[in-house]
């Protein structure tokens, strides 16, 4: 007799650098990450670039994020715009787990050393818009991870595309591809041993683990966003994501942001529908712009994001437009 079972398989936790896939900008994650046709302030440079295009100002901006299991993750970003060519743009993020203590099988209970690990991300983007209605962008990355003595780096590529068509008060058709690049190994002095050969003591030769390489956590993203509502101090945006990882099933991201006279804006929005095994959800939001003194606003703003059974996540946003 023979059993069969239909067992679907996800390549779930077999990428390198999953930081790259935490969501910058507390505005688009209160929108429950639903961002790729919405794009249209520096934290486009993750989610499209294509959005780089349209910014109307100069812009400068900082992200924390307080991630699960005591993780901290910062982002910094700053876009100008130059006549004729189009949005440069740079970005720097940061992950850091903080410091461990470093145990053998010999000693389970600590060497007394301490290690630490994170990853680092810095980039280049380009964003223009080619006609009244489309934009195109890209980033150039390099990423890097690290792990006491050991590192893995490689240079990444993401492209965006954004297309307004004229019906809804403005339909936005967003589509991006992020991390697509080489793949990442580990290399570096904790991974040479020694190794005794014959029967002499001194017959020691050295040697390395040959450790593997793994994908950078591909993403494609197609979008659509409007107002559904816009006056001359009311506005309502929805948006919506079908978000493909290589690395897990397909989900979709959704949300909403109501702002009133482009001072305060609330938001929700939910995170990560039908992904496998997800404990992410709902997310809410709330934001601020300031005039200083003209013509520099100031920008911040806050996201909730629920994590099921691990823990809530806070992200804070600061920004500057000139």
């Amino acid at each position: 007799m023979v059993f069969s079972q239909n067992v679907t398989i996800t390549k779930t936790g077999t990428t390198a650098a999953s930081f790259l896939k935490i969501g910058v900008g507390a505005r688009s994650i209160g929108m429950g990450g639903a961002y790729t046709a919405v794009a249209n302030d520096l934290s486009a440079i993750y989610w499209n670039p294509a959005g780089l295009g349209r910014l109307s100002a100069p812009e400068a901006a900082f992200n924390h994020i307080d991630w699960i299991a005591d993780v901290k993750y910062d982002a910094a970003s700053t876009a100008i715009l130059i006549d004729d060519v189009g949005t440069i743009g740079l970005s720097f993020t940061t992950m850091d787990v903080g410091e461990m203590e470093v145990t053998t099988t010999e000693l389970p209970e600590g060497t007394g050393e301490r290690f630490s690990a994170g990853g680092t991300m810095i980039g280049l983007s380009f964003g223009k818009n080619l006609t009244d209605r489309f934009s195109f962008g890209m980033n150039v990355k390099y990423v890097r991870e690290d792990i006491w003595n050991m590192r893995s780096q490689t240079v990444a590529l993401d492209i965006g595309t954004l297309y307004t068509a004229d019906i809804l008060n403005g339909l936005n058709i967003g589509a991006s591809m992020s991390n697509f690049g080489s793949k990442m190994r580990l290399f570096g002095r904790d991974n040479r041993v020694l190794i005794k050969t014959g029967s002499g003591e001194q017959n020691i030769v050295n040697a390395e683990y040959e450790l593997g390489s793994y994908d950078l956590p591909l993403i494609f993203r197609v979008g659509l966003a409007t107002d559904m509502m816009k006056g001359e101090n009311n506005r309502l945006t929805v948006a919506v994501d079908a978000v493909h990882p290589n690395d897990n099933t397909e989900y979709m991201n959704s949300g909403l942001e109501y702002s009133w006279a482009e001072i305060v804006s609330i938001r929700g929005g939910w995170k990560s529908a039908f992904e496998r095994g997800s404990e992410q959800g709902l997310t809410l939001g709330i934001g601020l712009q300031y005039s200083l003194s003209a013509p520099i606003n100031f920008v911040i703003d806050y996201a909730y994001q629920d994590f099921g059974r691990l823990k809530e996540v806070h992200y804070f946003s600061f920004g500057l437009k000139f």
